[in-house]
């Protein structure tokens, strides 16, 4: 049986730390941020950490 590939737009998106949790960015960080509050601004600065049934498939994609 072949070897599954990595999922390209996963790979891109999420990092796996050295004690095995995964990382993603917060989603609307970008960009029309005149319009959002300094305090929500912040929030979305950093890291996320992936929990639960989410990592799980996230593994699965990323081969790991």
């Amino acid at each position: 049986m072949p070897k599954l590939k990595t999922h390209s737009g996963t790979k891109k998106r999420v990092t796996i730390t050295k004690t095995g949790k995964i990382t993603r960015r917060h989603a609307t960080g970008n960009h029309f941020l005149e319009k959002k509050s300094g305090s929500r601004k912040r929030r979305f600065a950093g890291m996320e950490t992936i929990t639960g049934k989410q990592a799980k498939s996230i593994r699965r994609n990323l081969g790991a």
